[in-house]
């Protein structure tokens, strides 16, 4: 007979995993690390996977990233007698022979046999682990069989066959009970199938987001709402993007923000955006760093202010996004949030590759006057003739001619 989850790790459940956006997490956190501290292995267990990043927990929930801790702790459950503890460390590749001889269960089976009684009584992070050791073919290692086992290969693809497709039921199990990123396996599961022993069936992968949506999970009704949005339903999106963000999903205020800032499925309203996006700053955001500065940039729903907006874009631009690098590009070209500098101001201008006629402009005008850079009048005529009609490339067009060989020189 199994040991029954500690009240102290069904409540960090409840709030980490079941109704994250109770706000609860940390508090959560805490619970654990006393618990495993004081001998139970199951928080141990569910404390190391709060330390594996996004892919194992909430982001919303903000806690702190450390593998190396992580793995003490999940070889510290096995050692506690934690069931779920031994299978989550066979899953992470941390069960290694040394590991597994510290645990108290018989075999792995008694191991898997101890976890299945919890997701049969109804703890939904039991399910998804239970789940988890059919979908990965965890179970060849537990009830020791391999291929040898079996008098055909036919016979070994059937006995695959079966266990694999009982993560389904596990799987579904733990999702409605609150395991949000039981879906994600669920979605794999439907979409792509397994090798050539389950089929694809990716009609039952539409409606995933959706019922995780409806279910509360902020993470869900971020994906979600993206999906209407693609679908052009812009009032339905937003919608679930301010759901999302009043769970706390990190980046959904950003998103409400860029549907206020646009007037997409809604009123246009600057300065609601500006709100929105000021909100998301301490996520670390990089969209509402970028469409924050732009509004500073622009007095879009605020007064102008170049030195928050070079900041803004700047931070957004150090984590990878290049989405305001020509707003960077005009800052340093005209000098504003930071001193005038031709140079960068064409390294900004020469990573703007799509389309856009005043990065057209200003290349024209570096070029053709020579700033920062060698003058090149032809490449210069080039560019601002790209730039078309606009009244500022017009301009700086007339400053150029022909000479009678054809040659275009600055009048």
């Amino acid at each position: 007979m199994s040991r029954p989850l500690s009240n102290e790790v069904k409540q960090a459940l409840q709030d980490i995993y079941y109704n994250e956006r109770t706000g609860r997490g940390k508090e959560a956190f805490a619970l654990l690390e006393r618990a495993s501290e004081a001998g139970d292995g199951d928080a141990s267990c569910v404390l190391a996977r709060c330390l594996c990043g996004y892919q194992y927990v909430w982001k919303g929930h903000g806690f702190p990233e450390d593998d190396d801790r992580a793995t003490e702790l999940l070889h510290k459950s096995v050692e506690q007698g934690s069931a779920l503890g031994v299978l989550v460390s066979m899953r992470c590749g941390e069960l290694t022979p040394e590991v597994e001889k510290t645990m108290p269960f018989g075999s792995l089976q008694e191991a898997f046999d101890a976890a299945l009684e919890l997701a049969e009584a109804g703890d939904a992070f039991s399910q998804y682990v239970v789940g988890n050791a059919y979908f990965w073919w965890d179970f060849l290692r537990i009830q020791n069989k391999g291929r040898e086992a079996f008098s055909s290969q036919e016979a070994f693809k059937a006995y695959l066959a079966e266990n694999i497709s009982k993560c389904e039921e596990w799987f579904w199990k733990a999702f409605r009970g609150g395991v949000y990123f039981a879906a994600n396996n669920l979605n794999r599961y439907y979409t792509q199938g397994d090798e050539d022993i389950i089929a694809p069936q990716p009609e039952k992968a539409k409606d995933l987001w959706k019922i995780g949506a409806e279910y509360g999970h902020p993470i869900h009704q971020g994906i979600y709402a993206r999906e209407l949005e693609k679908a052009g339903h812009k009032e339905a999106a937003l919608d679930w993007f301010l759901e999302a963000a009043e769970g706390g999903e990190p980046g959904a205020w950003g998103d409400v923000g860029r549907f206020y800032a646009e007037g997409i499925g809604t009123a246009k309203d600057e300065a609601y955006a500006v709100r929105c996006f000021e909100r998301e700053l301490p996520s670390g955001d990089v969209t509402s760093h970028n469409l924050l500065g732009r509004a500073y940039l622009l007095g879009q729903g605020v007064s102008v202010d170049y030195d928050k907006a070079f900041r803004l874009l700047s931070f957004a631009y150090e984590k990878g996004s290049k989405w305001g690098v020509f707003f960077l590009a005009k800052c340093c070209f005209y000098g504003w949030g930071t001193p005038q500098d031709y140079v960068q101001a064409r390294k900004f201008l020469d990573e703007v590759n799509w389309n856009y006629w005043e990065a057209d402009y200003l290349r024209g005008v570096i070029y053709g006057q020579g700033l920062g850079v060698r003058a090149d009048v032809p490449r210069a005529v080039a560019y601002l003739q790209k730039a078309g009609e606009h009244p500022e490339a017009k301009e700086e067009l007339s400053h150029y001619k022909k000479t009678l060989f054809g040659k275009w020189v600055r009048r």
